[in-house]
């Protein structure tokens, strides 16, 4: 199971989740569905429990979920900000 480089952290805001990559010193700014992606991730959910809260939480098709899912995570995974276990 991947999880975020031990030098990015994480901080909620109003808005949503800014992830910092403290290596880089770039940050990330998410909004609210990224943070709950972010959050379902980093709570050990993979991708299929991921797609399935997200569709109970906002008004999303499953295929749309799906999509925008796997595009944060491989957006996070190109960037160097997760690692696999």
């Amino acid at each position: 199971m991947p999880r975020l480089r031990a030098d990015v952290t994480c901080s909620a805001t109003e808005d949503g989740m800014v992830l910092l990559d403290g290596r880089a010193g770039r940050y990330w700014q998410l909004n609210a569905t990224g943070a709950l992606v972010v959050r379902a991730f980093l709570d050990g959910h993979d991708p299929e429990q991921i797609i399935d809260r997200l569709t109970q939480a906002r008004p999303v098709t499953r295929e749309r979920a799906a999509a925008d899912v796997t595009t944060l995570l491989d957006q996070l995974t190109r960037a160097g900000l997760v690692t696999a276990r």
